[in-house]
């Protein structure tokens, strides 16, 4: 397969720069059989009953950092905490770095360069984990992709907006988005309605977003993400299927550590580990159902995950229906929800 199979052009004013107000007011394009334009707020009268759906419980943490060495200014995202007071990073002007260069953040904040991969170097804090916190809450900024445009790097705004209900555990430097959509007024319904939802944790990372360079698309790499699901939210998701509910993905990162710890007859355990699994066209799912998913970005590894779940071909003609109904893309914009393609 070729990374050019998954281009489309996309109208730059459909890229969201903020979230509907409220949140589940955004649009929702019903993709399992016949096309539908729905709405979020929609997800209770729609779903099938008993449906079980997944959410990812990470928090965003103010993972963008600005700092300096020497003259240089040096821009730095972490996307991977290795412990040990040590990150993966990604570092605009990187190749100013050598092994061993000091950056500086603010005050006493700085961080060595202990390994460097073109763009992507590791980072040695001088902070314990206790103080690290609290520093990144001074000098970092929330990790906004390059898409949102600011006057400046964020606004007060962003810090709420781009965190979802269901933030608990900190560590992800990028939003599970497709949990944006959820109010509890919206979770209230649903679990009025008879619907379970349960959470686990997928820690995203930076990478997840990143367009797909290579002309091969089993020449890209991705970058590994730490994942966790406790062994009662593995026995609810067993239990469901063994009753023949539907098991939903609120994202592509619970759908992406749900497949990641399944066994090959679809059974669960608990997880507790890194995952880089790439899902591309061709993969054969085990767990995941039906997906909530926002609409993503050309080229991108999660536009590839939706083609392998709900087909090519349906996916072509659907992200064309939404640009010629202006739905709105990215991390704040609409959703769809995808039923998986039966092969």
């Amino acid at each position: 397969m070729r990374t050019s199979d998954f281009d489309f052009d996309l109208p730059g004013e459909l890229i969201a720069q903020r979230p509907a107000e409220p949140r589940d007011s955004a649009r929702l394009l019903d993709l399992r059989g016949e096309v539908s334009d729905r709405a979020i707020a929609d997800l209770p009268d729609i779903l099938e009953p008993g449906s079980l759906l997944v959410v990812n419980d990470t928090r965003v943490i103010p993972a963008q950092l600005e700092g300096h060495r020497g003259e240089a200014r040096i821009g730095v995202t972490l996307h991977k905490d290795e412990g040990d007071g040590e990150w993966l990073a990604f570092a605009k002007n990187a190749r100013r770095l050598k092994l061993g260069h000091v950056i500086e953040f603010g005050g006493d904040f700085a961080a060595e360069v202990v390994a460097r991969d073109g763009a992507e170097v590791r980072l040695r804090f001088n902070r314990s984990a206790e103080t690290f916190r609290k520093a990144l809450e001074e000098y970092g900024r929330p990790p906004l992709p390059p898409y949102i445009k600011r006057a400046e790097s964020h606004d007060h705004d962003d810090v709420a907006d781009y965190q979802t209900m269901f933030a608990a555990h900190e560590g992800a430097v990028a939003a599970p988005t497709a949990g944006l959509h959820f109010t509890p007024e919206l979770v209230g319904r649903l679990e009025g309605a008879g619907f379970s939802l349960v959470s686990l944790t997928l820690h995203v990372g930076a990478g997840t977003f990143l367009p797909v360079t290579a002309d091969a698309v089993s020449d890209h790499k991705m970058h590994y993400e730490y994942g966790e699901i406790s062994a009662a939210v593995a026995d609810q998701i067993n239990t469901a299927r063994a009753e023949n509910r539907k098991i939903i993905a609120v994202g592509t990162t619970p759908l992406r550590l749900l497949e990641s710890a399944a066994e090959p007859d679809g059974t669960l355990a608990a997880f507790r580990d890194d995952t880089n699994l790439f899902i591309t066209p061709g993969y054969s799912f085990r767990i995941v159902d039906q997906l909530l998913t926002n609409f993503h970005l050309p080229r991108s590894t999660l536009f590839m995950l939706v083609c392998a779940f709900a087909g090519m071909d349906h996916m072509q003609r659907a992200y064309a229906h939404a640009i010629e109904r202006r739905y709105r893309f990215f991390s704040y914009g609409d959703a769809t929800l995808l039923e998986r393609e039966i092969r």
